[in-house]
Parts: structure tokens; C-alpha cells; sequence
């Protein structure tokens, strides 16, 4: 039984949703992040969301996680060919959102909610739209050559790690009240309507 460990206002919630993609058997643990348990802490010394546990794997970092499930349980889908040119597009779209798009969203959280009070630095809000506006004209640019005007997806006719990973740090800068460039707006759009998003949401709710 694969077991997730998170909240629903996390990135264990990009790992839910390609859990209900694949249709696999999972359940998940809720995860108090104001009181850590122990057991939750064995897991995961630093403290962060989210875990997965798959049998004997112990396995943080969402994009790894993702990229596990879908080598391991996708059978032949939601990667690009392993070695084909997509799957280093694939590799480059990954690393850029994690990296770029994402990190400027999570220094907003930091200085918002999850920094102690006394290192909150109010200037930080506009480096970080700064770094995001950056960004995002960026995605908007890969997004125009990707194959999304023809399929609705960054690759082919079908879902991918990275798609889920676009639309939910799109869906984490709309919560931030950052500005979205049009195509990339129309692409949170559209995969927002996917039921397995749904169906994580639902599973995953408080």
C-alpha cells in the first residue's frame, strides 16, 4: 500500500493528483505541521511534506516522487521515451519549475506564514514577484512551442509529471495573487477541470 504523507494546501497535493491519475491504491496520512509527531519526523527529519512510503521506500521531494511513480507504476506513460529529445525538454521543464517559477512563490510562503515572525522581511514580496514576472514570461515562451495549442498538454496528446507541475505551482501563484500570462492562465484553466484533480482534493481535504 503506497501511503502519502502531507496537507492538502501542499505540494503533496501535485503527488495526490498524479496518484488519482494512475488509479493506484493509496491512502493518505494527514500530517499536523504546528506538531510534528515523532513517527512523522523518523521519517522525515526535516520535517517537510511530502512523504511518500511505498513498501520498504522512504521517498521527499515531490518532483522525485512523481518521477518515481510515473517509472515505476506509469507503464510507458506520463514521461516522455526515456533518451528521446521530449524527455530531455521534459528534464529541462521539470528543473526550470522547481527552480524558477516555483521558488519565488515559496519565498512569498516564507515571509507570509512559515518564517518566524521576527525574519519576515516585507521587501521580499517584491523580489519575489520580480523574480516570478521573470519566470513566467519564460514558461509563457516554452509554453507557445510545447504542444499545448494543438493537444491541451506540454507533450503529445497526454498528461505528463510536468504538466501537473505547471498547473499546480500556476494554481500556487493564482493563491499568491501573482499575475499569470495568458497562455499559461488557459493552461491552469484547462487542467484544473481534470476529475483526478478532483478526486485528490477530495481525498486529501481537512
Amino acid at each position: 500500500m503506497i501511503t502519502l504523507y502531507g496537507t492538502q494546501r501542499s505540494r503533496a497535493l501535485r503527488v495526490s493528483w498524479l496518484l488519482e491519475e494512475m488509479a493506484l491504491d493509496w491512502q493518505f496520512q494527514r500530517v499536523d505541521m504546528q506538531q510534528r509527531s515523532p513517527e512523522f519526523l523518523a521519517l522525515n527529519p526535516c520535517g517537510k511534506v511530502p512523504v511518500l512510503v511505498d513498501d520498504e521506500l522512504v521517498l521527499t521531494e515531490s518532483a522525485a516522487i512523481m518521477q518515481y511513480l510515473a517509472e515505476r507504476y506509469g507503464e510507458g506513460q506520463f514521461l516522455p521515451q526515456p533518451g528521446s529529445h521530449a524527455a530531455g525538454l521534459h528534464h529541462r521543464w521539470v528543473s526550470f519549475i522547481i527552480t524558477e517559477l516555483e521558488q519565488p512563490l515559496w519565498s512569498i510562503g516564507k515571509h507570509r506564514f512559515a518564517l518566524p515572525e521576527e525574519l519576515r522581511l516585507e521587501t521580499m514580496f517584491g523580489v519575489a514577484k520580480w523574480e516570478f514576472d521573470k519566470a513566467a514570461a519564460i514558461a509563457e515562451t516554452w509554453l507557445a512551442s510545447s504542444d499545448f495549442a494543438r493537444t491541451g498538454f506540454l507533450f503529445g496528446d497526454k498528461l505528463t509529471v510536468a504538466d501537473i507541475l505547471l498547473a499546480h505551482t500556476l494554481m500556487w501563484a493564482t493563491l499568491f495573487e501573482q499575475t499569470i500570462p495568458p497562455q499559461l492562465a488557459a493552461y491552469r484553466d484547462k487542467l484544473q477541470q481534470r476529475q483526478a484533480l478532483h478526486s485528490a482534493l477530495e481525498k486529501t481535504k481537512a
